[in-house]
């Protein structure tokens, strides 16, 4: 799902009218500062967000920019899709969401409990997003895309913009990657600071667009995939992520459960997968910097005594 090249790359005061447009609807959320072994970190409380992930942000923002009487698609792995959801319930708005059958099923009750049309289609991401376009296509309809509309990537930077100002002292910012959206608008919004795309080793898309100097098909397959399964990073967001020198760093899946479960252990914060991948990166030696961030983005999971 390519951009136009002729849609514009947001800059940083496009971050500031974000936070403007969407604070009437999105929490503030909090921040933690965490001592373990000897090494503090600090640690943006994003699962706590309505939805329950950052991509709330993105989806208010680009609804709060779209004629009011369109009708919202989306084509989402899991949390997108709740986020357009809610954001359409918080608006008076009406919103369908793709997902591939593969979808979570807490993520795709969820979506339907907020009030969403829900359509199950294809095995993929992809197929569900070009499901999604067709259906989008039609006169007064809006799709607003995961990670590659500018909208949604400045949206997201508005939770760079809150950390910076809750905590200047704050040198770099580690934000997971499925697309590039939040990392993108998290460098937007903190430009003079350090930003850290972590990655699962096999959901690694804006890695391998680094290594060939532009966006690439990359393999999806990672215990984080329903939320980082992009398999291409976004246009709009390799462009800013690579004109502000942001890094890749990877992450295997053993050491995203480790982080998942320490993250309950020592904090009693239970998130999915993709929202330990900024830990795992710190836990394992991989993020620079005196003050650093860590961004921990989303809690759409079911947690049972089995789990």
């Amino acid at each position: 799902m390519p951009v136009p090249v002729s849609v514009p790359v947001p800059l940083p005061a496009d971050v500031a009218a974000a936070a403007d447009r969407i604070r009437p609807y999105a929490r503030r959320t909090p921040m933690l500062d965490l001592e373990l072994d000897g090494r503090r970190v600090l640690l943006k409380l994003e699962y706590l967000q309505r939805s329950g992930s950052f991509k709330l942000r993105g989806a208010l923002n680009a609804l709060l920019t779209t004629p009011p009487d369109d009708h919202v698609v989306a084509a989402s792995g899991g949390n997108h899709g709740l986020a357009v959801a809610t954001a359409a319930a918080l608006l008076g708005r009406s919103a369908t969401v793709y997902v591939p059958v593969t979808v979570p099923e807490a993520k795709a009750r969820r979506i339907e409990a907020a009030g969403a049309r829900l359509v199950r289609h294809g095995a993929t991401f992809a197929e569900a997003a070009s499901a999604a376009l067709d259906a989008a296509a039609r006169p007064d309809h809006r799709f607003v895309h995961p990670y590659d509309d500018p909208a949604v990537v400045v949206g997201q930077g508005t939770v760079g913009a809150e950390i910076v100002a809750d905590e200047p002292s704050v040198d770099t910012v580690v934000a997971a990657v499925g697309g590039g959206g939040l990392a993108a608008g998290t460098a937007l919004a903190i430009a003079g600071r350090a930003v850290v795309a972590a990655e699962p080793e096999d959901c690694r898309c804006l890695h391998d667009a680094l290594a060939a100097g532009k966006p690439v098909d990359s393999p999806v397959g990672s215990v984080a995939a329903s939320a980082t399964g992009a398999a291409r990073v976004g246009e709009v967001a390799f462009e800013i992520l690579t004109a502000h020198g942001v890094t890749s760093v990877l992450v295997d899946d053993d050491e995203i459960l480790r982080a998942r479960d320490l993250l309950w252990e020592e904090c009693r914060i239970a998130v999915e997968p993709a929202a330990a991948i900024s830990f795992a990166a710190w836990l394992a030696g991989r993020v620079p910097g005196k003050r650093p961030c860590l961004i921990v983005c989303g809690a759409n999971a079911d947690w049972t005594a089995a789990g």
